[in-house]
C-alpha cells in the first residue's frame, strides 16, 4: 500500500507550520489502523507512508477505514485544515529488509496511487481477484492504464466509497424512517466502547421524540457494527430515506462527538457538525442534534423533561456501562448490569432511565431462568414503578411497567401502560410488541397483528419481535405475509439458527412436515444446543408419528437447568402427542410460575387441550376468553 497527502508539498510551501501539525495528524489517525489491520509500516516519505500486509483483503479492508477515520477527522474542520489522501494498493513479490522494500509491486501501488481521487483507494486488478467476495466494498473497474517504467499497462479498480455523490440511488424511500448507526469509537482506549454504543442507544431514544419521524431501533441497527455496507444497502435493509452516523472520542471528562446526517436516496450530507464539551453537557448535545435532525427533516423540534435533564457525570458513566453489559444478555452480563444501574441510582435517585433500565435487567433474568421467576419478576416490578414515580412523563417508565405486566400475564395493565407509553412516544417497539401479544393472547389476532407489524416496522432485524408478528399472522390464516417476514430475515441472516427455528415452526402449522424437518436439519447443523430448535424437533417427531424420538427429545429436554424450558417441553410434546393429562399438570405447574404459551387459545398443538373441562379452570385463572367447549 502506498498513501499520499493531496497538496502536501503545495501547503509546505504556502504554511510550513500548518503543514507539519496535518501531517502529525495524518500520522497519529492512519498508524492505528494499520495495526489493527496487521499493517507493517515500512517507512514513511515525506507525507507518503509505504505499508505491507500479509493478503490483500487486509490491505484493502484497512485503506478503506483510514479514508473514513480522515473523513471523520475532517467533518468539523475548515476547508484549509482537512487532510485529503490518496492510497493504491497492489499484490506481488517484494525484495528487500525490515527498513526497505523495492520491486515492481512497490513501484505499481506508487504509480495508480495518483489516480484514485482526493479520499479515494485504487487496486490493481490482482488485488481485484484476491478479494472478490471477501469484502463487502464495492470496486469499479476504471479500464486499463499506462503508468510510468511500468511496461505493460495495469488494469485499475477505484473503491466506490458510501459517501460518494456517485452512490447508487434507492428511489424514493421515505425520509422520515430513519436509521441511526452504530457511532464509531475513537477514542484512544478501546475500553470506552461502552460510551460510543451508549451515545448510539440514546440518540436513538432521543430522534425517537421527534413527532413525524419513525426511528429504527436499537436491535436492528446495532447488528451493522463493524459492517463495511455501503449506505445505499444498509437503507434498502432498513427501508429508511435518512441515516443518521458519527464518532465518539472521550478523554476524561471531555467528550467529542461527531454526526451527520445523510440523505439515503442519494448518499449526500443534509448536515453535519461535530462537538467538544464537558461530559455533564452530553444530554444537551443530543438534544441539539436531534433538533438539527428535526431541522433537516422540516419536522417539529421535540419538547418533554429529557431536554431539561442534567447529568451527573460519574452515574451516568455506569449507566452506559451497564447498558453495554445489558445487551450481552448473559447471566453475568446481567447481575453486571444489575450492579451499575444500583450504583448510579445510589450517585442519582432522581435517574428515570437508569430504574427502567433496572426493571429490563431484572425481567430479563427471569425470562433467562437465571433468578427464580417470582423474585427476579417482584424486583422488576418495584424498579418500573420507581422510575414512573419519578418520571411519569417519561415513556421509558410506562414501558418498563407495560413489559413486567406483560411478564407477570396482566394483559389489561399491560395494555394500558403500553398505550400510556405509545402516546408519549410513538417509536416504541417493545411497547408495540406487548400491545400485539397481549391482545393476540386474548385471542384477538388481527388486532394483535397490527401493533406487532408497527413493532417490526421500527425493529425489522429483531429476531423476538419477527417470530411474535409471524407466528400471529400465520395463526391469523396471513400465511403468505408471514412467510415474507421469514424469508426476508433468512436473506439478511443465513447463518442464525433461529430464523431456520421460525420457519420450520411455520410450515409445522401448514402441515408441511417435510419441509420443517428441512429447515429444523439446517438449524441443528448450525447450533445443536440451541432449545427452541430441540424443542420443535421434539414436538415433530410426535405429529408425525414417532412418539418414542419426541419422548426422547422431552428427555433431553428435561436436562435443562432452569424448570421453565422443561415445562414448555411438557406442555408442548405431551399435547402434540395427544397426552392431554401430562400436557395439562404441567401447565397447571407452570401457571403459578407465568410459564405458559402465549399463543394456547390459538396454537393447533393444543386443540386437545383446549377441549377438557380442566382447561376453563385455567383460563379463568389467567382472565382469558373461555373457550367453547365442544
Amino acid at each position: 500500500m502506498f498513501t499520499d497527502m493531496v497538496g502536501y508539498t503545495a501547503l509546505g510551501q504556502r504554511n510550513e507550520s500548518l503543514s507539519l501539525a496535518l501531517l502529525d495528524e495524518q500520522r497519529k489517525i492512519v498508524r492505528p489502523v494499520l495495526a489493527r489491520h496487521s499493517g507493517r509500516e515500512v517507512k514513511t516519505i515525506g507525507d507518503a507512508f509505504l505499508v505491507e500486509f500479509p493478503n490483500a483483503v487486509d490491505a484493502v479492508r484497512c485503506a478503506y477505514d483510514i479514508q473514513r477515520a480522515i473523513r471523520e477527522f475532517n467533518l468539523s474542520l475548515a476547508q484549509e485544515r482537512r487532510i485529503y489522501l490518496r492510497i493504491g494498493v497492489h499484490v506481488g513479490e517484494i525484495v528487500g529488509t525490515d527498513s526497505d522494500i523495492s520491486g515492481d509491486t512497490v513501484n505499481v501501488a506508487s504509480r495508480i496511487e495518483p489516480l484514485s481521487d482526493d479520499g479515494g483507494v485504487c487496486v490493481t486488478r490482482p488485488v481485484y481477484d484476491f478479494v472478490k467476495g471477501k469484502v463487502d466494498i464495492p470496486l469499479s473497474n476504471v479500464g486499463l492504464r499506462s503508468l510510468k517504467n511500468v511496461a505493460e499497462p495495469v488494469e485499475v479498480y477505484k473503491m466506490v466509497m458510501p459517501w460518494a455523490p456517485e452512490a447508487v440511488s434507492l428511489g424514493q424511500p421515505d425520509k422520515n424512517r430513519v436509521a441511526v448507526l452504530p457511532f464509531a469509537n475513537m477514542s484512544p482506549d478501546p475500553a470506552d466502547e461502552y460510551f460510543s454504543d451508549g451515545m448510539t442507544e440514546e440518540l436513538i431514544s432521543t430522534v425517537s421524540r421527534i413527532e413525524g419521524l419513525k426511528v429504527i431501533a436499537r436491535t436492528s441497527v446495532m447488528s451493522y457494527k463493524g459492517e463495511r455496507k455501503r449506505i445505499p444497502e444498509i437503507a434498502r435493509e432498513l427501508e429508511v430515506g435518512t441515516i443518521l452516523e458519527g464518532s465518539v472520542r472521550k478523554s476524561g471528562t471531555r467528550v467529542r462527538i461527531t454526526a451527520q446526517l445523510i440523505d439515503a436516496r442519494t448518499s449526500n450530507h443534509l448536515w453535519a457538525e461535530s462537538y467538544d464539551r464537558d461530559m455533564s453537557d452530553v444530554f444537551a448535545i443530543q438534544t441539539e442534534v436531534a433538533s438539527k435532525v428535526a431541522g433537516a427533516l422540516s419536522r417539529d423540534v421535540f419538547s418533554g423533561p429529557h431536554s431539561k435533564t442534567k447529568v451527573d457525570v460519574e452515574s451516568y458513566t455506569m449507566y452506559l456501562k451497564a447498558l453495554q453489559s445489558y445487551h450481552e444478555s448473559t447471566e453475568s452480563g446481567l447481575r453486571d448490569a444489575i450492579n451499575l444501574l444500583e450504583l448510579a441510582l445510589s450517585k442519582d435517585p432522581s435517574f428515570v432511565r437508569a430504574y427502567a433500565g433496572l426493571a429490563a435487567a431484572w425481567g430479563r433474568m427471569a425470562q433467562g431462568g437465571y433468578e427464580e421467576f417470582t423474585i427476579a419478576l417482584n424486583k422488576a416490578e418495584a424498579a418500573a414503578r420507581k422510575a414512573v414515580e419519578i418520571g411519569p412523563d417519561w415513556a421509558e417508565s410506562h414501558e418498563a411497567v407495560a413489559i413486567v405486566k406483560w411478564y407477570q400475564d396482566n394483559g389489561t395493565a399491560a395494555i394500558a401502560e403500553a398505550e400510556r407509553a405509545v402516546r408519549i412516544n410513538p417509536n416504541l417497539p417493545e411497547s408495540y410488541y406487548a400491545l400485539g401479544m397481549s391482545y393476540a393472547t386474548r385471542a384477538q389476532l388481527e388486532y394483535g397483528a397490527q401493533f406487532l407489524k408497527k413493532a417490526y416496522e421500527l425493529d425489522p432485524l429483531s429476531l423476538t419481535v419477527a417470530h411474535g408478528l409471524a407466528l400471529v399472522l400465520a395463526l391469523a390464516g396471513e400465511e403468505s405475509e408471514a412467510l415474507a417476514v421469514w424469508n426476508r430475515l433468512l436473506k439478511l441472516s443465513p447463518t442464525n439458527p433461529r430464523v431456520y427455528d421460525g420457519l420450520a415452526e411455520f410450515y409445522m402449522l401448514r402441515r408441511d412436515f417435510d419441509k420443517a424437518q428441512e429447515m429444523l436439519s439446517t438449524g441443528l447443523r448450525i447450533n445443536p444446543t440451541e432449545y427452541r430448535l430441540r424443542l420443535n424437533q421434539g414436538i415433530l417427531f410426535a405429529l408425525t408419528g414417532h412418539k418414542e424420538l419426541a419422548l426422547g427429545q422431552l428427555e433431553n429436554i428435561m436436562q435443562e437447568k432452569s424448570e421453565s424450558p422443561r415445562l414448555y417441553g411438557q406442555m408442548f410434546i405431551h399435547a402434540a402427542l395427544g397426552e392431554n393429562d401430562k400436557a395439562l399438570n404441567a401447565l397447571a405447574k407452570g401457571a403459578g410460575q407465568y410459564v405458559w404459551p402465549a399463543l394456547i387459545l390459538s396454537l393447533p398443538v393444543f386443540e386437545g387441550v383446549r377441549k377438557d373441562p380442566r382447561f376453563t379452570e385455567f383460563c379463568i385463572m389467567k382472565d382469558l376468553p373461555v373457550p367453547p367447549v365442544h
